[in-house]
């Protein structure tokens, strides 16, 4: 209800001398506010909002047409646009007047700017602080290949020329944009241009007239122009994860890229002495020398430390012999003998099964602090290594070791249809903790040396290739399965008679092997099984948000719409392993298939993505389902340069001669070893 109308006032009309007429201002205002208060609550709130609303309207407004008409000139300015701001025409392209305008640019996989001097070091400003700029995930969970998951690439691009041509007008590359997560910088994604055509050519020789040139035709990044451009690019990587490692970790075990420090395992170099066959397959002739000048001068082994007996065999024993034979050098097949004899006390158990620690300074051995056993494919993957060094030196010592371990393993009972256990007593010499059957950690790399054993010894050794054709016969019998979804063939794991659908990245070795037995004249249903799983592992990076696959992956067993590949929390991580990329080398190398050197070429550009750290190194990362922060872990393993990049630089080369699989057989670190020829009868 209205109150009474006030009557204790008096409305005057005057005018002035010019007949302006004059009204009682303060009582309009007084009256209005009266309206206002009469309003109800409901009412004044709803006019607010929407006087608001329409203040935030207009302010989004001007914001986005003084950015339009800026041209967009900040980095950060591009950065914040939307899908629908980034639909610009660009302009027609001029007619190409310097040879170098119409090359393509750079490949995206070059060093890191790094700051100019005096200028602030960006890195350290964007430390602890998550900048989403990396590209968006795709609306929808499927995940195509990388190159299918960029928005925006004709703008992009366009601005990027743009800015080049205006920064230094003729120059061919283009300054790599960099973008930061917790400390770790990545750089973003460029796209590249065509070589010029003929006509692009003709019009930049004189004196014939320029002709227009055909308009850019923006390609994916991760479709480089030819197999020269990608082998470059492997070997930029390798620069670049070189540069950390001799920046900040020279000498040491172990680079950590992102607070520039190294971590040291056993003190000897390991990420060196890792990649001293792969500077020589590359030709990176002046970081060899270094590291060859380092060997000699630096690397002693007369240390009190203890070291593991496999990983020491496989890396630094494996290396140096392998870098030998490469190289011919002396110093390598010296330094390869001062280390084995160091490792020999780990044979002198009970059983003859080797203890899994060494002291190499002190000559003594001993098991893990918590156990008396060994793992299988600790004790049965340093067979190559120590039989590769007696036939060098003529000392049968080390191969007589490592072949009593074999055939131990040949008549021990408690195999399943060839499958074996994974850990193995030291003193007994029986296998322990039986019932689980696995190809993943603790067990995958016996299987490979049964068959890289016979065919390094000349195919002469029938125990070793018996026990791998029943073994592969055992995987397909008991863990070879389907996804419901897709249909994907996988290696599963045997649990106490239960079928766990789990698969480690480590697998992703057998496809690679199983074809190298095919290529030997084993079964051709194991190269039909080596295809299957091989497609599985691509998927297992395919799958994923960022394109680099989680560490284990569980699989669904299902029929329906879900997915194939599931990742549980604790294994979202990535080691930067080779297994897969060692599959697609050895793939490629039989088949010719072009597809799998595609596959190996998109690893590469999400390893570039997401663990490129500026200033040198790799990194490994926490989370492969999270493409805005990975979370970097702050390690890069020796095996990144040692197997890794080098898998992919064979995988890349047309060079089938460059350590041709007929001549040698890799070790499990991806150190080439020459194949024995075959005894005459």
């Amino acid at each position: 209800m209205y109150p009474p109308p006030r009557k204790d006032f008096i409305a005057l009309t005057v005018s002035d001398p010019l007949s302006y007429p004059y009204n009682n201002g303060k009582h309009r205002k007084q009256s209005c506010w009266r309206k206002w208060k009469q309003l109800s609550r409901l009412q004044r709130s709803l006019i607010l909002f929407l006087l608001a609303l329409l203040l935030v309207l207009a302010l989004l407004s001007h914001s986005s047409i003084t950015k339009r008409w800026r041209g967009l000139p900040e980095k950060e300015d591009w950065l914040q646009l939307g899908d629908r701001d980034l639909n610009v025409i660009p302009a027609p392209p001029k007619p190409v007047l310097d040879p170098d305008a119409g090359k393509p640019p750079a490949p995206v996989v070059g060093p890191h700017l790094e700051p100019a001097e005096g200028q602030p070091d960006v890195a350290a400003e964007s430390r602890g602080q998550i900048i989403p700029i990396l590209p968006k995930p795709p609306t929808k969970r499927k995940r195509g290949p990388p190159s299918l998951q960029r928005d925006g690439n004709v703008s992009d691009t366009k601005g990027e020329e743009k800015k080049k041509q205006e920064a230094v007008p003729g120059e061919g590359e283009e300054e790599k944009k960099i973008v930061s997560w917790r400390g770790a910088m990545i750089e973003a994604d460029q796209t590249t241009e065509p070589p010029p055509s003929a006509n692009e050519k003709e019009a930049v020789a004189p004196p014939e007239p320029p002709e227009p040139a055909k308009p850019a035709i923006v390609v994916n990044p991760e479709v480089p122009t030819g197999p020269a451009d990608r082998l470059e690019a492997v070997r930029d990587a390798f620069r670049h994860a070189w540069k950390g490692y001799k920046d900040y970790a020279w000498g040491h075990d172990e680079l950590k890229p992102i607070s520039k420090s190294f971590g040291e395992w056993f003190g000897l170099g390991l990420t060196l002495i890792d990649s001293l066959d792969t500077m020589w397959i590359m030709e990176l002739k002046e970081e060899f020398s270094e590291a060859r000048s380092w060997v000699e001068k630096e690397l002693s082994f007369n240390k009190n430390v203890d070291v593991n007996l496999f990983e020491t065999t496989i890396r630094i024993l494996g290396g140096l012999l392998s870098c030998y034979h490469l190289t011919r050098d002396q110093l390598f097949l010296e330094k390869a003998k001062d280390i084995g004899s160091r490792l020999m006390p780990a044979f002198k158990t009970p059983s003859k099964i080797p203890f899994s620690d060494v002291n190499i300074g002190m000559g003594t051995a001993h098991p893990p602090r918590w156990t008396s056993d060994s793992t299988l494919a600790e004790v049965t993957s340093i067979q190559l290594e120590f039989r590769e060094l007696s036939h060098l030196t003529q000392d049968p010592q080390y191969q007589e070791a490592a072949n009593e371990v074999m055939r131990i393993v040949h008549k021990l009972p408690g195999k399943n249809d060839g499958l074996v256990p994974m850990f193995i007593n030291t003193n007994s010499g029986q296998f322990s903790h039986k019932g689980v059957f696995t190809l993943g950690a603790r067990a995958d790399s016996y299987y490979e040396y049964l068959l890289k054993q016979w065919i390094q010894g000349g195919k002469t050794e029938d125990e070793l290739l018996e026990d791998y054709l029943q073994a592969i016969e055992g995987v397909k019998k008991h863990l070879v399965k389907q996804t419901g979804p897709g249909r994907l063939t996988f290696v599963g794991e045997l649990t106490h008679n239960g079928f766990n659908p789990k698969m480690d990245h480590l697998v992703c070795f057998l496809p690679g092997t199983l074809a190298l037995g095919a290529h030997n004249g084993l079964p051709g249903d194991h190269m039909d099984l080596a295809v299957q799983l091989m497609e599985t592992c691509h998927q297992m990076y395919q799958q994923m948000e960022t394109g680099l696959s989680p560490e284990i992956a569980h699989f669904s067993l299902h029929a329906g719409e879900g997915q194939d590949v599931v990742v549980k929390p604790a294994d979202r991580h990535n080691l930067l392993r080779p297994e897969t990329v060692e599959s697609l080398f050895y793939m490629y190398r039989f088949t010719k298939d072009t597809k799998y050197r595609d596959w190996g070429w998109d690893i590469l550009q999400s390893f570039n993505k997401y663990t490129k750290v500026p200033g040198g190194g790799y990194t490994s990362i926490n989370n492969v389902r999270d493409p805005m922060n990975p979370g970097p872990r702050d390690k890069m393993e020796s095996f990144f340069l040692g197997e890794t990049l080098k898998y992919l630089y064979l995988l890349f080369s047309n060079d089938t001669e460059l350590l041709s699989l007929d001549k040698y057989v890799f070790n499990t670190e991806a150190h080439p070893l020459p194949i024995w020829p075959t005894p005459p009868n």
